[in-house]
């Protein structure tokens, strides 16, 4: 055992976040820690490191075992080192053995000294060992896999906002390679390329990994165990997200029917003390059989108890065909260009979801749409717009001094306190709660007065930025679903997969500087992007074949045209007419390659799933393309066998 909890209790103020408590963090686990909002996930990770203390019970640790713990509190470092600088002091035994080597090597210019000598190869050999000649290689393909540029490796840690910080550290973190790796929503600072490589980087991980996470796809993807806290305690299943949700709805079935059985039984038992308990013959069977029902232990029925955040998007006005159109929009930061002469369209209906890189202006293009950035070219709003804008840096806006309740009245909806209470009751804010102030609220708690301000404002566009970020699992859920019966249209920047494949009916990504749209699903957009790549390595290699072809074909043709015409036994003209029908036949199996790559080159292009139309008209005329192309290539190599016959006999 590396480390664990040994029958722990731990109160956070008059709150029991877990009581009596066993969990043991094996070599190789990789665990996902679940739980609904409040239910105490990063502060069991703080009692695994001991800055808190348990009111009973034990942290056990191994003598030796080094732990790694990322989380949103390392965000107060800051210092003017570079990036690679700060990573790089993961290493902090390397850095102290160069400084080591260049004094020892200083000193033995001055004089011989063999004690001094030995002490010099010592620690060559401990760098050797360490393998301290690579650690800026090593640091540098840990910061690209994260996002960062070689450019950006180079500038100071302060010039970087929280998300980027927070990729800095998980990459000294990873290069510190602890014994156990604990990870607080990690994926919130990440965007989908980075995702999908720290994926990769901790499935081949030496180490075990607690991971706290609502990002589904990630955890089937990463995790071999589960522990989820419910109702104060901890519930392990051995197996992925996936599996945890089937086993959890099997383990509730087995124990509600235990239950349903073990009050049939009592209801029996009861009944037959009720009819023979004043019967002198039976009044002793009945007075054993109460003092075994007292002695029963009692199966608790199975409710679910889980925050049901209850959420009803409202549309006060039905807006045009058109919601927003960009002309010619131009943004950059300096030498960072976002879009150049960018256009787009955001119809009614249309749910979009905005994806790319970090980096790639996913943000900066949806505060362009909602006007809270300044740029060059145009946007215009259509007829009867009503829009509300959901950002991270709203969270951040929020009146710390306010309570919730005066926090929603400031959004002027026009509605009575009473009438606010109740939407707050919604959100998990019943009774005193809506009294609390914002400061004192959690992550998730802000979350969920920012969506509640976003409801009160009946908008019938959204624009949404990471709206899942601090939501646990449920909650997202409960957001596809009330999205997806929602009747405005919407546009927005989610780094979650499962949410964005719930509710996006359109993608949008920004590719050398151009917004590109693609009418279609999530899952069907990785589909279409794998079969494009797919496609585009087998032309490429397509394209090598009929060339090495071709030219094995006309070297065998100006072969047979050198060879003497000594022997014409038979008339020429069969022969010319065939060597004229396979000139033909080439130059149009030409023409029709240049058809087929021209066509490609349109399929390849996102902007022909704008129009339905088109695209079935293009794919038709590609089908068309191949079939031609078949019978051509047919038709080319049974003349070239036809001549090469004739030309055999005739020589």
């Amino acid at each position: 055992m590396l480390l664990g909890l040994q029958n722990v209790t731990f109160e956070f103020g008059a709150r029991v976040i877990v009581e009596d408590a066993t969990w043991h963090i094996q070599p190789g686990d990789r665990i996902g820690l679940i739980g609904y909002n409040g239910t105490g996930k990063s502060t069991l990770l703080k009692v695994l490191v001991g800055q808190y203390l348990p009111s009973k019970g034990t942290v056990e640790k191994g003598r030796n075992t080094s732990i790694g713990y990322l989380h949103q509190d390392l965000l107060s470092f800051d210092t003017n080192d570079s990036i690679l600088e700060v990573a790089m002091g993961a290493f902090e035994r390397v850095r102290e053995l160069e400084k080591e080597i260049e004094a020892l090597g200083k000193l033995l210019e001055e004089k011989e000294d063999e004690k001094l000598l030995m002490d010099y190869t010592d620690k060559l050999h401990e760098m050797d060992v360490l393998d301290g000649y690579n650690i800026q290689y090593k640091t540098e393909e840990v910061l690209h896999g994260l996002g960062f540029t070689n450019e950006q490796i180079n500038k100071p840690y302060k010039e970087f906002s929280g998300g980027w910080r927070m990729r800095v550290l998980l990459a000294k973190m990873i290069l510190q390679q602890p014994d156990v790796l604990l990870l607080d929503e990690p994926t919130n600072h990440l965007d989908l390329p980075s995702i999908e490589w720290l994926e990769k980087y901790l499935l081949h991980y030496q180490g075990s990994v607690v991971i706290v996470s609502h990002d589904k796809y990630f955890l089937n993807r990463m995790v071999n165990k589960i522990v989820e806290i419910y109702q104060q305690e901890l519930h392990i299943y051995s197996g992925n997200y996936e599996y945890y949700e089937t086993e959890k709805a099997i383990r509730i079935d087995m124990q509600q029917k235990a239950y349903e059985n073990q009050q049939d039984y009592i209801r029996q038992q009861e009944r037959f003390v009720e009819r023979f308990k004043a019967k002198a013959s039976k009044a002793a069977a009945a007075q054993s059989i109460v003092k075994r029902l007292d002695k029963i232990e009692r199966i608790e029925n199975v409710t679910l108890e889980r925050p049901n955040i209850k959420i009803n998007f409202q549309v006060d006005k039905q807006p045009g065909k058109v919601i927003v159109t960009l002309k010619d929009v131009n943004k950059q930061f300096g030498d960072n260009v976002i879009v150049r002469d960018a256009v787009a369209e955001i119809e009614r209906g249309d749910k979009i979801a905005l994806i790319g890189a970090n980096g790639k202006g996913k943000s900066t293009v949806l505060r362009i749409i909602a006007d809270a950035e300044t740029f060059e070219g145009e946007r215009v709003w259509g007829h009867n717009v009503q829009s509300s804008f959901y950002a991270q840096h709203q969270l951040e806006a929020l009146n710390l001094n306010n309570t919730i309740l005066e926090e929603m009245s400031e959004c002027r909806s026009g509605k009575t306190e009473l009438e606010l209470r109740s939407l707050l009751g919604c959100f998990l804010f019943s009774g005193d709660d809506a009294d609390k102030k914002i400061k004192l609220l959690s992550g998730g708690e802000k979350a969920r007065v920012a969506l509640a301000k976003v409801i009160v404002s009946k908008s019938n566009f959204m624009m949404l930025d990471e709206p899942t970020n601090h939501l646990d699992m449920h909650s997202v859920e409960l957001l596809a679903e009330a999205l997806n019966k929602y009747e405005g249209s919407l546009i927005l920047v989610s780094h979650d997969r499962f949410f964005v494949s719930q509710t996006a009916n359109k993608i949008w990504e920004i590719i050398d500087h151009e917004i590109k749209e693609f009418k279609g699903g999530y899952t069907e957009y990785l589909e279409w992007k794998e079969r494009m790549a797919k496609q585009a390595r087998e032309e490429g290699r397509k394209q090598q074949e009929p060339k090495a072809k071709a030219q094995e074909t006309a070297i065998k043709l100006q072969d047979t045209k050198n060879k003497p015409q000594e022997k014409q036994r038979f008339d020429n003209t069969e022969l010319k007419n065939l060597q004229k029908k396979f000139q033909k036949v080439e130059a149009g199996l030409e023409d029709l390659k240049k058809q087929k790559t021209a066509v490609e080159a349109e399929l390849g292009n996102p902007d022909i799933y704008k129009n339905a139309t088109k695209f079935a008209e293009t794919e038709k005329n590609y089908k068309a393309i191949q079939t031609q192309l078949a019978q051509a290539e047919t038709e080319y190599e049974q003349l070239f066998e036809k001549i090469m016959e004739i030309e055999s006999a005739m020589a």
